[in-house]
């Protein structure tokens, strides 16, 4: 054995704790141990334990939670003016009919995400590693366009400029 101590099931105080959970709530954290077998009993955290949890029971979950949008969320009767998939076949199947789905359900999507994500707005990450590689390349191709589009123009000063930060940027690379 590696030296860790083996911690015990809270509930029982008989069995090793083989459930760990963390809970996080108005930022006090607390934590529980327990065997598989209280774990199962308390019945609170079944859905770790089967196969029945599912995107489905989670989305249908938050969109039953008061405040979510309801009224024509909780009909069903809104659909996408695309494809005509509605709110409800989203919430009982956890996929969206088309693209302009996200469109058509903003209001109901928002707060879902906000609630999974803490944030409607993607901002993307870059790898740990790479990150400056990336961020250079981008920039990279950001003036390649720029300086087409300067030629396009025949802006042949401007071009010339950014031709030379693109030189400078690439190291004398290519020559």
């Amino acid at each position: 054995m590696s030296g860790q101590v083996m911690q015990m099931c809270q509930r029982c105080q008989k069995k090793p704790a083989q459930v760990h959970f963390s809970k996080v709530v108005n930022g006090e954290k607390s934590e529980r141990y327990l065997c598989e077998d209280c774990a199962r009993e308390e019945g609170a955290f079944h859905f770790m334990l089967g196969p029945q949890f599912t995107v489905q029971h989670v989305l249908g979950g938050l969109i039953g939670q008061s405040g979510f949008p309801s009224g024509r969320t909780q009909a069903g009767t809104h659909a996408c003016p695309h494809c005509g998939y509605t709110f409800r076949e989203f919430a009982e199947s956890g996929r969206l009919g088309c693209d302009k789905c996200y469109q058509a359900f903003e209001s109901e999507l928002n707060p879902l995400v906000l609630r999974l994500h803490g944030r409607v707005q993607h901002r993307g990450k870059f790898p740990a590693r790479g990150a400056r590689q990336l961020s250079a390349k981008r920039e990279l191709e950001q003036l390649r366009e720029a300086m087409n589009d300067a030629i396009k123009r025949e802006a042949f000063e401007e071009a010339a400029q950014l031709r030379d930060r693109i030189r400078s940027l690439e190291g004398g690379e290519g020559r």
